[in-house]
C-alpha cells in the first residue's frame, strides 16, 4: 500500500486557520490565501489535499464563504491531478452531492457516521468515494466539531461501518492535534489490527506531526499483524513553516533521508 501525504487546509469564515486540540477558543489564524496555499501544496507534488469546513463541522450548516473557497481550490489544483477531500458538516446526501458537484473527489463523513451510519452506505451505493472521520478523545469518538462525546468507542464505530463501503477511515487523535509532538503510534497500531476494521478500509492518521521524522514514523509504521497506514494528514507544521511541503511529500514517498534539515519558519 502506498503512503500519501494529505496537506490540510482548515477553514473558518473563508480563512485558513488551525485549532489547538480541536478547541474553537484556541484558534490560530493564518494570513495566507487558502487557494494560494493549495497551489503551493500542488506544486510540491502532493496527490491529495484535505480540507475541513470547521464552521459546518460545528453547526452542521455549510458556510458559504468556505464552500466558495473549496470550489476555488478544486479548480486551482485539478489540472495538476490533485484530488481534494472535504469534511465538516457532511450530514446529509444533499450536502455531500453539493461537494461532489463542486469537483470534490472524496467526502469525509464524521458526525453522521456515528449518528446516522446508514448515510455512508447510501453514498457509497450511489458510487461516491467516502472516508469516515473518527475523532478520538480518550476512548470515545467525539462529534459535532469535537464538542460532544458520542459515548461510542472507536472499535464500536468501526463495527457499525464494517459493511458501509467506506474506502478509508481517518483517525484523528484530538489530544495530539495541533501540538506537533508526534502521533500515538501504539494507538494507531491498535486501529490497524482492530478486528472490526474491514481489510478494504484503509487507515489515514491525523494529529501530532511536527517534523519530517514524524512523517517517516507514520510511513514506516507496521502493526503486529503487518498492516500499514495509507497516509497522514499534516497541517500546523506546514502552515507554520516548520517543514516544507516539498520535503514532506518526498519523505512521505520514502525517497529522502529523514534527517534532512527542516526549513526555518518563514522560509
Amino acid at each position: 500500500m502506498s503512503f500519501d501525504l494529505y496537506p490540510a487546509i482548515d477553514l473558518r469564515n473563508g480563512r485558513c486557520v488551525r485549532l489547538v486540540q480541536g478547541d474553537y477558543e484556541r484558534e490560530v489564524r493564518y494570513d495566507a490565501n487558502p487557494v494560494e496555499v493549495a497551489h503551493e501544496f500542488a506544486e510540491a507534488g502532493t496527490r491529495w489535499i484535505h480540507m475541513v469546513d470547521l464552521d459546518a463541522a460545528r453547526t452542521g450548516e455549510p458556510q458559504p464563504q468556505n464552500r466558495a473557497v473549496i470550489r476555488s481550490v478544486v479548480a486551482a489544483v485539478g489540472d495538476a491531478g490533485v484530488h481534494v477531500q472535504v469534511g465538516g458538516g457532511v450530514r446529509s446526501r444533499e450536502r455531500a452531492e453539493a461537494l461532489y458537484e463542486a469537483g470534490v473527489a472524496r467526502c469525509v463523513v464524521g458526525t453522521a457516521a456515528i449518528e446516522n451510519p446508514d448515510l455512508v452506505g447510501e453514498l457509497t451505493s450511489a458510487g461516491h468515494r467516502i472516508a469516515v472521520g473518527l475523532d478520538v478523545r480518550g476512548t470515545d469518538v467525539a462529534t459535532r466539531g469535537w464538542e460532544h462525546q458520542s459515548g461510542v468507542s472507536l472499535g464500536d464505530a468501526l463495527a457499525r461501518l464494517a459493511g458501509s463501503g467506506a474506502e478509508a477511515v481517518i483517525v484523528t487523535q484530538i489530544a495530539h492535534d495541533g501540538m506537533g509532538g508526534g502521533s500515538d503510534l501504539a494507538g494507531l497500531r491498535e486501529v490497524l489490527d482492530a478486528p472490526q476494521r474491514p481489510p478494504a478500509m484503509s487507515v489515514i492518521a491525523s494529529g501530532g506531526v511536527g517534523c519530517l521524522a514524524d512523517i517517516a514514523d507514520l510511513r514506516d509504521l507496521r502493526s503486529p499483524h503487518g498492516h500499514t497506514l495509507a497516509g497522514a494528514i499534516v497541517g500546523k507544521a506546514l502552515h507554520d513553516g516548520v517543514i516544507s511541503p516539498v520535503a514532506a511529500v518526498v519523505v512521505a514517498r520514502g525517497s529522502a533521508a529523514v534527517d534532512e534539515p527542516d526549513p526555518e519558519p518563514g522560509q
